[in-house]
Formats: structure tokens, C-alpha cells, sequence
């Protein structure tokens, strides 16, 4: 396993372009680790400098895979990390502009005018099915916030968007959606089941972790941030050229 992670690693490097490694190289001169994820994530998802410049500085690395959830206990074993490698926390809404008091409606608007950042902002993979997605539950009409299909996990995502502090009443009612998508929506044979994200404003982690537990639908709790994220201030003693190199498996041009 290790040579096989050896070898993915060396590919990755040797796959990416010369000026995506400039840039990585002057931001994680001192992190390697953090140079590799993004030269992995650029390989699999085809980032250009400008994409991979806009992840670095929305702080990617420290959000990707991050939300709560209880996928582990709800989904097959591979499926659940995929699963939880699509999710962030937090999710970077500062692209809609919102600046001044806002209400559920107003967000959600905000989202959708802006919808190509907010597929970008979603993570690779998802296509935007519909808002106030129409469900007709036995005799009363249930609308879903937003739905989405992720291609890569081959399920429909039912995403609710909140503003306010996390509840357990929220969990339930995504809970709820996600049964009917399941019975309404999904066809066998091609859809896996269809997962809940939650996304709101503020959670308690103990809290959303209890709620996670008491249901037995795939879920997955995150925060939202309207503010532009800055990465923090880079501390540490500077590596020399020669250890990047060892790092990079390669030479790297220097005066």
C-alpha cells in the first residue's frame, strides 16, 4: 500500500503543470502535505492555476471532508468516504455578495444567481436538479430546498440551507426528505441512496453529533461563512531548496 501511495504520489507530481507548482511552491514552501493535496485535487478534478489559486485562498485544505456526519454508520464502507470527501466545513458563500441582514429566501436567491460558483463551491460532481423541489407525500405537497445528483457518488443530495442555529427538529425533517427521495426519486439498479446535507449558520457540535446518532438516514452537518476566508499567517523555519526537491522528486531551478 505504501508503494502503491509512493507511486500516486509521483504520478500527481509529474501530472501537474510547472506553474501550478510555482504557486504551491511560494504558498506551502513549509507544508508539503498541504502542496500534495492540492496537486491531487488538481490532477483528479483538471483545476486550472486560476481554480487552484481560488481553493488555496478559500482554505480548502483545512474544510474538504470536515462536516459531521454519520455516514460511517449509514453507508458501505467505500461509500461512506466518498461521501465524506465531498462534504466541507465551512462552506464559502461569500461569492453571493450578501452583506446586509438576510433572510432564508434571500440566501437561497443568492445561491442560485450565482449558481455556477456555487456548483465550484459545492465540490466536483454535482449537478443542480431543482429549488423547492415538489414532493407529493401521501396526501400533502413537501417541497425540498434545493436537490442535487452527484455523478460521482451516483445518489441524489437533498440540501437544506438554514440561517439560523442548528436544531434536532432539522435533522428529522432532512431525515424525512431523504426517505422520499429514496421511495419517489431513486431507481434501483442505478442510484445509491440519497444523502442529507444540512448547511447552516452555526451548530453545536455535541448537539448536531447526538441528532446524527438518533438517525438512521445518511447526513451530513455543515456551517456556511459569508466573510472571505484569509489564510492564516505561514510560521515555521524555511526548508531548503534541496528538501523541497526530495519532496517533489525532481530538481527545481534556482539562482
Amino acid at each position: 500500500m505504501g508503494q502503491q501511495v509512493a507511486d500516486q504520489v509521483e504520478k500527481d507530481i509529474f501530472s501537474t503543470p510547472w506553474g501550478h507548482h510555482m504557486l504551491l511552491i511560494d504558498k506551502f514552501l513549509t507544508e508539503p502535505q498541504k502542496a500534495l493535496f492540492y496537486i491531487h485535487q488538481t490532477v483528479v478534478n483538471g483545476w486550472s492555476r486560476n481554480v487552484l489559486h481560488n481553493y488555496i485562498d478559500s482554505s480548502l485544505y483545512e474544510r474538504q471532508g470536515k462536516a459531521l456526519s454519520n455516514f460511517t454508520r449509514t453507508l458501505p464502507e467505500v461509500g461512506s468516504d466518498l461521501a465524506q470527501e465531498i462534504t466541507r466545513d465551512p462552506y464559502n458563500f461569500a461569492f453571493t455578495g450578501i452583506t446586509k441582514p438576510y433572510n432564508e429566501r434571500i440566501l437561497k436567491d443568492a445561491l442560485l444567481n450565482n449558481i455556477t460558483k456555487f456548483l465550484t463551491e459545492l465540490g466536483t460532481g454535482f449537478a443542480y436538479v431543482g429549488k423547492e423541489y415538489r414532493l407529493q407525500i401521501g396526501e400533502k405537497e413537501n417541497f425540498i430546498d434545493l436537490l442535487f445528483y452527484n455523478l460521482n457518488l451516483s445518489c441524489y443530495i437533498v440540501l437544506e440551507v438554514k440561517i439560523g442555529s442548528f436544531t434536532f427538529a432539522d435533522v428529522g425533517q432532512l431525515g424525512g426528505y431523504v426517505v422520499a427521495c429514496n421511495h419517489l426519486l431513486r431507481k434501483e439498479g442505478r442510484d445509491n441512496p440519497t444523502i442529507g446535507l444540512l448547511i447552516c449558520k452555526e451548530k453545536d457540535r455535541i448537539q448536531a453529533q447526538y441528532a446524527l446518532e438518533s438517525s438512521s438516514q445518511p447526513i451530513a452537518i455543515s456551517e456556511y461563512d459569508l466573510e472571505k476566508f484569509y489564510p492564516e499567517k505561514l510560521e515555521g523555519t524555511m526548508p531548503t531548496i534541496e528538501e523541497w526537491e526530495a519532496k517533489l522528486g525532481g530538481s527545481i531551478e534556482h539562482e
